[in-house]
């Protein structure tokens, strides 16, 4: 898969092409699950420390189960605003994926080989020559992934549960009230409603509780949907603390990753501010996008179906962009010889 989607990953994110599976199972599964496989990437060297740094601060977004029906439907009760919100959500971390790739470009790169020198044979070489004697049995391979699935769950919902605790606390004590009086001097004079400050200071620490409370404000629609592309961008302090867990037995470093949080906050808000329409009046949104949103309100086993199809159709986008670079380069190659 790496060496398959190279010409792809490398021009476009200056990562390997073994990142266009994160990528795929980043954007469609949620927090923390980019950190996770990016952390495994580095574990095994098919990363430099650089790489899965630019790799897992692009690749780390909320669930779109969790926009399209958690937020969309239950919160605001309006499933048009999932487009909005996820659009606005995935627009942001793609732009910074790209933006990203300047950054540190003159380091050492991955042992991969350059997208030139991609060929589908070498792909599927590279596949028939791994080691049979590292393959581990099927029953063997079921048992690990269902024992890492229930300890990645509970570390994720003690996550959760933690940061809840702390948030309650901390809103006794007044902290949260004093935080959301700092951001006020920020946001306030940019016009945003004072109604928003608690919940943007809530999701500071956790963000399912902090897009609660801000689809809950008394606040123009609009103001609350930018307070929630915010929260989502930042993602809280308790996905921060998961993504440091799942990179811990890694040398990847936490500091691009808090920064471009930051920036996918900005991002999110801007484009949100963007698409976002009053009361559906946009008249190519959701006709065109009703029969999608409609699959996540049927049972979770379609929104299960729905994820998989998802992600399969991401990957084999990236494949056929990698064929279309591939026979660009050779037909360019033959002209300018």
């Amino acid at each position: 898969m790496g060496l398959l989607l190279e010409p792809v990953m490398r021009p476009l994110f200056n990562v390997p092409g073994a990142g266009a599976f994160v990528m795929v199972i980043g954007f469609t599964s949620g927090f923390p699950i980019g950190s996770m496989v990016t952390a495994k990437l580095r574990q095994q060297g098919l990363c430099t420390r650089l790489e899965a740094e630019r790799l897992m601060s692009f690749t780390n977004n909320s669930s779109p189960l969790f926009m399209l029906t958690a937020v969309a439907v239950g919160m605001f009760g309006r499933p048009d605003l999932g487009v909005v919100i996820a659009g606005s959500h995935y627009l942001a971390n793609l732009l910074l994926g790209f933006l990203l790739r300047f950054y540190g470009r003159h380091e050492p790169q991955s042992n991969n080989p350059s997208p030139t020198a991609w060929s589908l044979r070498q792909a599927f070489r590279a596949l028939l020559q791994q080691n049979p004697q590292e393959r581990q049995p099927l029953g063997q391979l079921l048992g690990e992934a269902v024992a890492s699935s229930v300890t990645k769950l509970l570390n994720i919902g003690g996550f959760i549960i933690l940061f809840a605790v702390i948030i309650r606390l901390l809103k006794h004590a007044g902290v949260i009230d004093l935080l959301a009086s700092l951001l006020g001097l920020v946001l306030l004079p940019l016009g945003l409603s004072p109604e928003i400050l608690t919940a943007l200071a809530s999701g500071f620490f956790e963000m399912t509780i902090g897009t609660k409370l801000a689809s809950e404000a008394a606040a123009p629609e609009a103001q609350r949907l930018m307070a929630v592309a915010m929260i989502l961008g930042w993602s809280g302090l308790s996905i921060h603390a998961q993504v440091a867990s799942m990179i811990a037995r890694t040398d990847i470093r936490m500091g691009l990753f808090v920064a471009t949080r930051i920036a996918h906050a900005a991002l999110a808000t801007f484009f949100t501010l963007v698409f976002y329409r009053p009361d559906g009046s946009d008249p190519t949104l959701l006709p065109v996008l009703a029969p999608v949103l409609n699959l996540f309100s049927y049972s979770p086993v379609s929104v299960i179906t729905l994820s998989f199809i998802t992600m399969a159709i991401s990957l084999l986008l990236f494949v056929l962009l990698g064929f279309t670079l591939h026979f660009a380069w050779r037909i360019g190659k033959i002209f300018y010889r």
